[in-house]
């Protein structure tokens, strides 16, 4: 088994490990991703709970999960409408009170049994930025968030 990258979440930089290929119809090798809402909660735990400004793609997953449109976000944020548009191209960074709020949206709407303090997700926000990869091990038919 080896690690996936899993490039259809939008996402460069998260990567699955514990998937088997399985043989199509055509012989080709093939890797099947099951319980894909799951998946999607654990990337989310990831993106909210490292430390670092969120990238523009992380912020469009999030956001996209939430099932919100840039405007909706940019409404709860309290920004202009083409300010959500500009952060997931990362013509600017988000602004930090804007980020943690949407770290805590983010999630209580996505992630179960969420429980990070305001405290907490400010930390991170204010923490240095690392270009880190969000790995997940196929866990018991679920999903894990591990270490590099």
């Amino acid at each position: 088994m080896t690690s996936y990258q899993y490039i259809e979440s939008g996402l460069d930089n998260v990567f699955i490990k514990g998937l088997s290929p399985v043989v199509d119809d055509e012989g080709d090798e093939v890797i099947t991703i099951p319980f894909v809402a799951a998946l999607h909660a654990e990337i989310a735990r990831g993106i909210v709970t490292r430390n670092g400004a969120i990238r523009g793609a992380e912020l469009r997953f999030l956001r996209t999960e939430m099932g919100m449109t840039q405007a909706e976000l940019a409404q709860t944020v309290n920004v202009e409408g083409q300010t959500v548009g500009r952060w997931e191209r990362d013509e600017f960074t988000v602004d930090p009170t804007a980020e943690t709020v949407i770290r805590r949206l983010a999630g209580e709407r996505l992630i179960e049994a969420f429980d990070r303090s305001i405290e907490e997700l400010v930390g991170h926000v204010q923490a240095p930025t690392r270009d880190e990869a969000i790995n997940i091990q196929v866990d018991d038919g679920g999903y894990r968030l591990t270490a590099a």
